[in-house]
């Protein structure tokens, strides 16, 4: 089922001879470009001309290397599946509204037909050309819209009944979508946790270092607490005179 959406998808955007891309293109992994002209038997310039189209309405992303050698750039291509049940979502909630619109009308107004040119009119047109075909001269009939209401019916139950289904494969792949945006968050959250764990560990360590180097440094005998001061020369001299003139006195 997933299959056929998405080649509703692809075909109602680039046509119906082109929905072989879905057998192509993966969702995880991303296809050379020239692979994809090579399998679809067509030019590169046809290739990337549908695949632009795809990608203004979200059906297919990409990436791009450069050649090293020649140093043009080589584009990569993949499905987004998720994207894709949304586009074709929107289009059959569209045709629809659609279809329940023309059932209205079937069954609130008149119709006429010209049953030799088959050509249908209703009321007010009818009416402007007074009844009459303008082709053919003959007078229009009033159609009945039973079948037309029947048939008419029958089409919307199957966009309904299509739209529940689409609905359910949508709700798998958003589903599978959060599961691995889950695991990049919390891959991301646990690169963060060790990041700063392995910051506030360097910080300890350093920090211990600096301790036991302080520690070392404050056993150490202090240089200038040990040191005698030495005595100046001048002083020595005036202490010898002093005790030479005290001694003279005393005499």
């Amino acid at each position: 089922m997933q299959e056929k959406f998405l080649r509703d998808a692809i075909g109602y955007i680039v046509g119906k001879q082109n929905e072989p891309l879905v057998d192509i293109l993966q969702k995880d992994k991303y296809i050379n470009e020239f692979l994809i002209a090579k399998k679809l038997n067509i030019e590169i310039n046809q290739t990337r001309n549908i695949l632009y189209r795809l990608t203004e309405h979200g059906i297919v992303s990409s990436t791009r290397k450069k050649d090293a050698k020649k140093g043009w750039y080589t584009y990569f291509w993949k499905i987004e599946i998720t994207k894709s049940f949304e586009f074709l979502k929107n289009l059959l909630i569209k045709r629809i509204h659609d279809m329940n619109s023309q059932i209205k009308s079937r069954e609130t107004k008149l119709f006429y037909i010209c049953e030799t040119c088959n050509v249908e009119h209703n009321e007010e047109n009818a009416l402007l050309n007074n009844f009459i075909c303008n082709e053919c001269g003959n007078v229009y009939v009033l159609k009945d819209n039973t079948k037309v209401i029947r048939d008419m019916k029958k089409e919307l139950d199957s966009h309904e009944r299509e739209l529940e289904y689409l609905n359910l494969e949508l709700g798998k792949e958003k589903a599978k979508d959060d599961h691995k945006k889950d695991l990049v968050m919390k891959k991301v959250a646990k690169e963060k946790l060790e990041e700063r764990q392995a910051k506030y560990a360097k910080r300890k360590l350093e920090k211990q270092k600096l301790a036991g180097t302080l520690k070392k440094d404050s056993k150490k005998p202090s240089k200038k607490s040990s040191a005698k001061k030495p005595v100046k020369k001048s002083s020595q001299k005036k202490s010898s005179k002093k005790q030479s003139k005290a001694k003279t006195k005393k005499k």
